[in-house]
């Protein structure tokens, strides 16, 4: 287990477990799908990259549950864009 996920701090910053794991689960699929890391990372390991971007506030669940930038980043997404609807 990664030591970021063993430490409460993380899962209160977020607001809790569920939207801790629905914040992994949304960021990844856009690193996956060719997003940008917003953090300078040492590591190709995709999970260690979000949990960097969650803990260096680069990234956070709207009111809708859809994954957004801090002010000021753009999550530069080169592929399909799913729930980042700009409407």
């Amino acid at each position: 287990m990664l030591e970021e996920l063993k430490e409460e701090s993380i899962v209160n910053k977020v607001g809790g477990r569920f939207k801790l794991s629905t914040l992994i689960q949304k960021r990844l699929v856009q690193l996956n799908q060719g997003s940008r890391p917003l953090v300078k990372a040492s590591t190709n390991d995709k999970m260690k990259i979000v949990l960097q971007e969650i803990l260096e506030d680069k990234i956070f669940l709207d009111t809708s549950n859809e994954v957004r930038a801090a002010a000021g980043l753009s999550l530069g997404t080169e592929g399909p864009q799913f729930g980042m609807d700009d409407d």
